[in-house]
């Protein structure tokens, strides 16, 4: 056999497929082929697993040949009517959101392709006021988020690796001018009042919404400075302090009255006050302590992570131990590594109870750990602080690995190998947070649930005492700050709907524009490049001046030109392909030159059999079939997979009656300010 034998196999994104031809009289049932990913890089692999689906697919075909040549009523074969795909309602803007996958994954729906649109065009002040809009906080977003976008962008799918979004999103901060003027103006004062409890982000984001409606708000904060867990557990090398004040006085600025090193003791007492409602956004400030044998005796040297970081942030600590060890893999237990070894540790170990792959921690951040020397050790329980005349000499370990059973539960179970010993000076204890909520008394109406945790409606942000409100970690635990402005937009639309005596289940609808970029006959006022252009790696400060330094911040952003370069990724999945039936003549123009194979010419099915009849199944069930309505010469359907659309603007390009168009969709999600 050759090394190049690729009979039955095609490569599809750098993966190998097999693909069956169907006989003729088949393909309305079946489609074109029957094709199957190999799921391999690797040539070799594929010729040796080729065969097998082979057969399988052929049997596929012959099952359905025998079904045929039995000659049954064409009522027996066929799907019923009733059970047909009914032509998509491209109207509802949930239908085209969804397939702008990395707006629909952000958490506050910031419109993703627009604002790297604006930055391509050198536009960074609107760049920056799109994000503003959405998430409040584009500079310490975009050095701080957990990027739920770009493992849902449409570049993983074709070409690997993500857009930088959350980059891109530093550089409308990085480059924009004076913006004070772009910022709204608030409304003539409403007469209500609204207190806001803890000073992070999903009480800022609050503050800001109501603000803006002329809500007097005032804002206690425990700290002498607003920020919550963005001041106090982000280190300085992470998140400039500049960028962190600059946007939390936007926020201030508004008219928003402080009250610091204020904190609050009694819900009851706050709620005998004449505030007309109460946000509560105190985050997660309690960080879990670790009970094994030796923690009363080395307690000195033993230290809880956020508490560490903040008396860090604050300048309280400037210090640590030459051997430390930090338990945990999460971000808190990525940052303090980063920062024991900045404060002067010789020598840093992060041990994990996971698996390496199973740790919490953000890909980026375990990297950047590891890209500076820390040694992660997974698989390692922790059993005793080891002690020796009243100080902390050390720490032992169980080596453990884990079993799952049939349910997917994971165990950790004992490896029987020796105990692991490791020489310490100081413990960073960074092994989970909890909430803290001995302020709030149980006589007044809010009723707590299991963990301790208050009771909220997951639509209102609403407590059992309609006054109060909860949102961020305060809400459900802890969450990145995305997460944290996207319950401050909802909560501030209930607060507003509260104090006008409204239904807070009747919320505003988006704002969403869908408008043709069409320029000529086949000609649109936008570019895609569809190349298979690497994703741009973001240029760190050096190592040896970052490692002696606490505020040198480590990641630099991108340059102007390459964050143009990096614009270019993006494959606007924003604007939409637009089919009209009526114009459409069935030449088939679109399916030829369509570089996914995505569109396709069939008769309506039951879902499960429409999607398995294109020329490449449609496999992803979270993602819709565009499904047109029944075409006039064929009786065919146009079906699209939007899985696996590239926004190319081919189809269009290439249509001779224009059925297809390009459409930019721009949805914003509501705000309780216009």
């Amino acid at each position: 056999m050759s090394s190049m034998d690729t009979r039955y196999l095609f490569k599809r994104y750098n993966t190998w497929w097999v693909k069956v031809a169907v006989p003729k009289p088949l393909r309305e049932q079946l489609g074109y082929d029957l094709r199957k990913s190999l799921k391999t890089h690797e040539l070799d692999k594929a010729q040796e697993l080729r065969w097998q689906e082979v057969e399988v697919l052929k049997s596929k075909i012959d099952a359905a040949k025998n079904v045929s040549e039995l000659n049954l009523p064409v009522e027996s074969q066929a799907t019923p009517v009733a059970q047909y795909v009914p032509p998509t309602n491209v109207t509802d803007p949930q239908y085209y959101h969804k397939v702008v996958d990395c707006q629909h994954a952000c958490p506050a729906h910031t419109p993703v392709p627009e604002y790297i649109r604006q930055i391509s065009q050198g536009n960074y002040n609107e760049a920056y006021m799109l994000n503003w809009e959405s998430n409040v906080f584009p500079g310490i977003l975009g050095r701080t988020c957990d990027r739920p976008c770009e493992p849902a962008c449409r570049r993983t799918r074709t070409h690997e690796k993500a857009v930088a979004i959350c980059r891109l999103k530093r550089v409308t901060y990085d480059y924009k001018d004076e913006i004070s003027s772009l910022i709204p103006v608030p409304e003539e004062n409403n007469g209500k009042k609204v207190a806001l409890i803890g000073g992070g982000p999903s009480s800022l984001t609050v503050a800001r919404d109501l603000a803006l409606m002329g809500y007097q708000c005032t804002l206690f904060e425990r700290d002498p400075q607003a920020g919550g867990l963005m001041r106090t557990n982000i280190p300085s090398f992470r998140l400039p302090e500049e960028v962190l004040n600059e946007e939390v006085d936007q926020v201030l600025s508004l008219g928003i009255k402080t009250e610091f090193n204020s904190e609050i003791k009694s819900m009851k007492k706050l709620l005998n006050k004449d505030f007309d409602a109460v946000f509560v956004g105190t985050g997660a400030p309690k960080g879990r302590d670790i009970r094994i044998e030796g923690r009363e005796e080395a307690g000195a040297n033993i230290h809880i992570g956020i508490d560490w970081l903040t008396s860090i942030a604050f300048e309280h600590t400037k210090s640590i131990g030459k051997k430390v060890i930090v338990l945990g893999g999460g971000n808190t237990a990525m940052d303090c590594c980063r920062t024991a070894i900045r404060l002067g540790a010789e020598e840093v170990k992060v041990t994990v109870r996971s698996p390496f792959d199973q740790m919490k921690a953000s890909e980026w951040e375990i990297e950047d750990a590891i890209g500076e020397g820390i040694p992660i050790h997974d698989n390692h329980v922790p059993k005793r602080f080891i002690v020796k005349d009243n100080k902390l000499v050390g720490m032992e370990f169980e080596k453990v690995k884990a079993v799952f059973d049939d349910n997917g539960k994971r165990s950790l179970v004992p490896t029987g190998d020796e105990p692991v010993i490791f020489e310490c000076d100081d413990v960073l204890v960074a092994i989970g947070q909890d909430n803290a909520f001995e302020w709030i008394e149980r006589d007044i109406g809010i009723e707590f649930g299991e963990w301790d945790m208050p009771i909220v409606d997951k639509v209102t942000f609403q407590s059992s005492n309609e006054k109060v409100f909860f949102g961020g970690d305060a809400a459900w635990g802890p969450e990145n700050i995305i997460w944290a402005a996207a319950h401050g937009h909802q909560a501030a639309i209930s607060i507003d709907s509260f104090c006008k005596n409204l239904d807070l289940y009747n919320r505003p609808e988006p704002k969403t524009t869908l408008i043709s970029q069409k320029m000529g006959v086949h000609e649109w006022s936008y570019d895609n490049d569809i190349s298979q252009a690497k994703r741009y790696l973001v240029p760190h400060a050096d190592k040896k001046d970052a490692l002696k330094d606490l505020k040198l911040e480590v990641e630099l952003g991108f340059d102007e030109i390459t964050a143009l370069e990096e614009a270019q990724r993006c494959l606007n999945c924003d604007v939409q392909t637009a089919f009209s039936e009526d114009l459409c003549i069935e030449c088939d123009a679109c399916v030829d030159i369509c570089p996914t194979d995505c569109i396709s010419f069939v008769h309506n099915d039951s879902e499960e059999n429409l999607r398995n009849k294109l020329r490449i199944p449609a496999v992803n069930l979270n993602q819709q079939i565009l499904v047109s309505d029944q075409l006039e010469q064929t009786s065919r359907v146009m079906v699209k997979d939007e899985d696996v659309c590239l926004h190319c603007g081919l189809c269009a390009e290439r249509c001779p009656t224009g059925a297809w168009d390009m459409q930019n969709f721009l949805y914003q999600e509501a705000k309780v300010y216009s």
